[in-house]
């Protein structure tokens, strides 16, 4: 019967800084589901699959595992293992105090006793991202098959990246109104969509894509006490675009400088992201106003026109 005890998984993250000089070094990648094609030129070395404690990983095979024919070494370093009635699968749950980098070799012998007649991997301890499904092929797949797994495998690198880059800009974003816009948390200011606004200059470097304006003030206050817009531009050019200062500048003609936040250059054909903003008695301007962007290495500038910022009503949306 397999058993779990959650607690445990905190217990090995603690323990993990005493091990720490002692273990061998962890694998490297820890997916959900891995995949191993066995065949008679199989290297003898056994293959690393992340294992964690109190946590069940199990193999699934294309040809049965003679009954009774598992091996562990070293023995005693699990809490309990079961084989599938069709001899086709095992489960393995690491005991609680399972650390990470531990390692233990099992061993598996097929009962048709051809080649290659056995399979051995590494059970390496991993504080949380243990494998959950580990396939083993000893038969080749078709291609079709394989395609699949090829394009699957590739969508989840483009997820894994994508997340990455959005967790990166979280982690850096600005804060204040400026990071709400870059988040897109409208939250307690008000947000106005521009892009059907604003007027563009023929000259301007970068083409415009999505434009909002958002401000905050105090609840009872009678104007905005910081105002913030997020711009999304097309660079058509052959260079990358990076953001070096901006500018904001009311009906009147007074113009005061903005803060700026650009995660990375807006690369030659393609598209960006970035937020401007002030706060304080800076932002009392009266609009519509211009804005204007630049960048350091070249006269490649951007203007906007007819910039309006929403209403002083808190927590409202205007389209």
């Amino acid at each position: 019967m397999l058993h779990s005890y959650p607690g445990a998984v905190l217990v090995v993250a603690l323990l993990a800084g005493v091990a720490k000089a002692e273990e061998p070094s962890p694998v490297s990648h820890c997916a959900v589901t891995a995949r191993f094609n066995l065949s008679v030129e199989s290297p003898e070395g056994a293959t690393d699959v992340c294992v964690s404690a109190d946590e069940p990983t199990t193999f699934f095979f294309d040809s049965r595992v003679a009954v009774g024919a598992v091996e562990f070494q070293p023995e005693g370093r699990l809490v309990d293992w079961s084989q599938g009635k069709e001899g086709l699968s095992i489960t393995v749950i690491p005991k609680g105090d399972y650390l990470p980098g531990e390692r233990v070799r099992v061993t598996v012998r097929f009962a048709d006793g051809t080649l290659p007649t056995s399979a051995s991997f590494w059970l390496v301890g991993h504080a949380a991202r243990g494998t959950r499904r580990v396939e083993v092929y000893r038969q080749p797949r078709p291609p079709d098959v394989l395609k699949k797994e090829r394009d699957e495998a590739r969508a989840e690198a483009r997820q894994c990246q994508e997340d990455k880059v959005r967790l990166l800009a979280e982690r850096e974003a600005p804060g204040g109104l400026m990071g709400s816009a870059w988040l897109e948390r409208a939250g307690v200011v008000a947000l106005k969509k521009l892009k059907m606004l604003l007027k563009e200059r023929q000259d301007n470097s970068l083409r415009l894509d999505k434009a909002s304006s958002y401000s905050y003030t105090r609840t009872g206050g009678t104007r905005p006490e910081s105002v913030a817009v997020r711009l999304r531009l097309k660079n058509p050019g052959t260079e990358s675009w990076t953001l070096a200062g901006a500018a904001l500048m009311d009906s009147k003609g007074a113009e005061v400088e903005l803060a700026r936040w650009q995660p990375e250059p807006i690369p030659a054909n393609g598209a960006g992201d970035v937020v401007v903003g002030i706060e304080g008695k800076a932002a009392h301007l009266g609009c519509p106003c211009t804005l204007k962007l630049w960048e350091s290495a070249g006269p490649r500038t951007v203007t906007l026109g007819n910039v309006t910022f929403p209403p002083v009503e808190q927590g409202s949306e205007h389209e």
